[in-house]
């Protein structure tokens, strides 16, 4: 599959995000876990990727069957705001 540099931007933020699911990031762009895998480490820096890897090894919401029920979205509401809000 070919990203563009922009889809790969974005993937790299939600892979980033702590509440962001892998299954998230495989429904909207048909990357399963381990290609996101291979792209952070082909895209970030040794150490980086190394700390990325050990923040997200095990975490449960970057996993959808490890949530807890009831958790179904990956961000906080309020985490995106209204354009304009900041007036």
């Amino acid at each position: 599959m070919s990203l563009t540099e922009e889809q790969q931007s974005r993937i790299i933020e939600m892979a980033w995000e702590d509440r962001t699911p892998f299954e998230a990031i495989e429904r909207l762009y048909g990357l399963p876990e381990k290609d996101v895998i291979k792209l952070m480490r082909s895209h970030l820096k040794e150490k980086t990727f190394k700390n990325w890897r050990a923040r997200v090894s095990g975490r449960k919401t970057k996993h959808a069957s490890l949530r807890p029920v009831g958790v179904d979205r990956g961000y906080c509401p309020s985490q995106y705001k209204p354009k304009g809000a900041n007036k």
